[in-house]
């Protein structure tokens, strides 16, 4: 069995997420030697069952909407099942884009661990990020997603726990180097660049901000006690603003090199980018910012 890369994704983030797909194969020195596939919100309806319905959210009760841009998340537990609890996987988010060969990470020695992640950025407890895993499936039978999501709803299970693997033996997880998932920072070491700063991933510029704000239990921080009264008096996404414009001009012109190339290569037309545009998950620009954006061979990252 191949191993296999695994994007969850939903149909917001899917312009991101084919981008990424095409990234892995891309810059791949074997690109036969593993597969590349989305695991898409729309396949599973148990997700749309729980629309509206409250689950437990970093000790608070919150909503369920499928419409969110994040309501893929949870499906980075999926690749164990979808490969029989056999072989090994990395899962990504969509916004997580491949810049070097997958293929040593594909065979590394993960020293007899379950997973490999890296700490999420400015953790006191240093929780883990899932947003990028090396996964050994079979020591992850435990794995049963439909059955953990539900547990959200029963609250016997608190979704930001889950999602930073605080639910897991911390003794089966090992460390990932952070250029394998770096955080909004390109430089010459990265492999895997994250845009997971929402407010600024290059493709949603200038669109009204689509995602809801963390807020965490008993928080008294200012931050935390505005949108909490933001949300009561204009719900959900009210007064959030629009998507501000990526602080780097190189990561943003690394992703619509990307972009390019798909479209180049007709893996993604530009039919799907305007029906993106016009749903708002895609930047109104796009398609001119392709038009004038240097080639990858051309920018600064991958300049010999």
């Amino acid at each position: 069995m191949k191993p296999c890369i695994f994007i969850h994704t939903n149909e917001k983030q899917i312009i991101g997420a084919l981008v990424s797909q095409y990234s892995f194969k891309r810059f791949a020195k074997n690109p036969n030697a593993f597969d590349v596939k989305l695991i898409k919100t729309g396949d599973y309806p148990w997700l749309t069952q729980h629309e509206g319905q409250k689950y437990l959210r970093d000790g608070l009760i919150r909503t369920w909407l499928n419409d969110d841009l994040q309501s893929f998340t949870i499906l980075r537990f999926m690749p164990p099942e979808l490969m029989g609890y056999q072989g090994r996987s990395i899962v990504v988010d969509p916004d997580v884009f491949c810049i070097s060969d997958i293929g040593s990470l594909l065979e590394r020695d993960m020293n007899g661990k379950a997973i490999l992640a890296r700490h999420r950025a400015g953790s006191k407890d240093e929780v883990w990020a899932s947003s990028v895993m090396v996964l050994d499936n079979p020591k992850l039978k435990h794995w049963k997603v439909k059955e953990n999501f539900e547990e959200m709803f029963q609250q016997k299970r608190d979704y930001m726990k889950w999602i930073t693997l605080l639910l897991e033996d911390q003794g089966s997880i090992g460390l990932l180097e952070t250029y394998w998932n770096d955080f909004d920072k390109l430089t010459k070491e990265t492999r895997m660049i994250h845009n997971t700063k929402r407010q600024t991933q290059p493709w949603k510029t200038g669109l009204p901000v689509d995602y809801r704000p963390p807020e965490s239990k008993g928080s008294l921080k200012p931050k935390n006690i505005y949108h909490r009264v933001r949300r009561a008096i204009f719900g959900d996404y009210g007064m959030l603003g629009t998507y501000q414009r990526h602080p780097d001009r190189n990561q943003e012109n690394l992703f619509f090199g990307l972009l390019k190339e798909c479209l180049d290569a007709g893996v993604i037309t530009v039919d799907m980018v305007k029906a993106s545009m016009a749903a708002n998950n895609v930047r109104h620009d796009a398609l001119d910012i392709v038009k004038a954006v240097p080639p990858l061979e051309a920018q600064e990252r991958f300049a010999a």
